[in-house]
């Protein structure tokens, strides 16, 4: 298991950047949940960030709509030598997060899955079931997670609660963009066994507004999503690092909000997102619950009985 960082200072400059084509994507301000945000211990968020630019910018060759398959899988593929090995075609990003898991100890998988998931978004756009959208997560998202629990030095043992909220976010970012992926990728996350089952086809993601039928498949989706969350229930009593448990009791909180407003609105006719004031009411709501556990936990270890908040 890597221990915990034992260089606070390891973020190095970047190497000059070769040419790369990828298209402009998000930044961490853009994403729905946080990023390396001011709950992280801040030695720990210069690694974060490499390994989020390093993940956004494969994710971008990946959504690149100007770049063949072929092209997407050469330099995705250059990406993965280049992570392994290093050398002269080294990209910014990578000399970047090869850095880090030098200076971390943390295995070069984490971010590998992720580079074998952008591979197959750029061979496969279509994902015949709920157990083949899983599989993609297990190497699209579930790293992500891992990586964090690695970074902070926590337990295995967590790994199963972190795998069931990384999917949950993957599919709520999915059914987000759903509608957008298909007509600017022609990629589609919506297992279609469940589309066929309710005789739809893919082109009902261009109509503008979602029928009863394509409801129910969202509402399945939804369900199935409340699931992991409920298996990710207990990850941030988990967790030994306060700040990382705090993020998490945070992101799960999020993923909650925009799930039930996934429930209420058309995906079809309007992006549903959530708002500032989602943000603020869940971290408050999720600082505040790891920091209430945590007093009733060392009220009980102190006195061997109840003496926190509940006692």
């Amino acid at each position: 298991m890597p221990q915990p960082i034992r260089t606070p200072h390891a973020e190095a400059r970047l190497a000059d950047p070769p040419v790369i084509a990828r298209a402009p994507g998000k930044t961490a301000r853009d994403e729905n949940f946080p990023v390396g945000s001011w709950l992280i211990e801040a030695r720990l968020r210069p690694h974060i960030m490499a390994y989020y630019r390093f993940a956004r910018a494969s994710d971008d060759i990946a959504d690149n709509p100007d770049l063949t398959p072929a092209d997407k899988m050469a330099q995705l593929s250059t990406f993965e030598e280049s992570l392994i090995r290093g050398g002269d075609q080294n990209a910014d990003v990578v000399a970047e997060m090869r850095r880090s898991l030098t200076a971390t100890e943390i295995a070069p998988e984490r971010c590998l899955d992720l580079l074998y998931a952008f591979m197959q978004d750029a061979r496969k756009s279509r994902r015949e079931s709920w157990d083949d959208l899983m599989a993609y997560c297990r190497l699209s998202a579930n790293p992500v997670g891992r990586y964090l629990l690695d970074l902070h030095g926590e337990s295995p043992d967590a790994y199963p609660a972190s795998d069931a909220l990384c999917s949950a976010l993957q599919v709520l970012n999915h059914l987000q963009d759903c509608a957008e992926d298909y007509e600017r990728l022609n990629r589609v996350y919506l297992p279609m066994d469940w589309l066929l089952a309710e005789g739809l086809t893919e082109d009902i993601l261009t109509a503008g507004q979602m029928p009863v039928s394509m409801r129910r498949i969202i509402d399945r989706n939804l369900d199935e999503v409340d699931v992991l969350l409920q298996r990710a229930e207990d990850l941030p009593l988990r967790l030994s690092n306060r700040g990382l448990a705090m993020e998490s009791a945070v992101i799960l909180r999020l993923a909650r909000r925009l799930s039930a407003r996934l429930r209420k609105h058309d995906l079809l006719a309007k992006k549903v997102s959530l708002r500032k004031l989602d943000f603020l009411d869940c971290g408050l709501r999720g600082v505040l619950s790891v920091l209430a556990s945590r007093l009733f936990t060392r009220g009980v270890n102190r006195n061997g009985k109840a003496t926190g908040p509940h006692g």
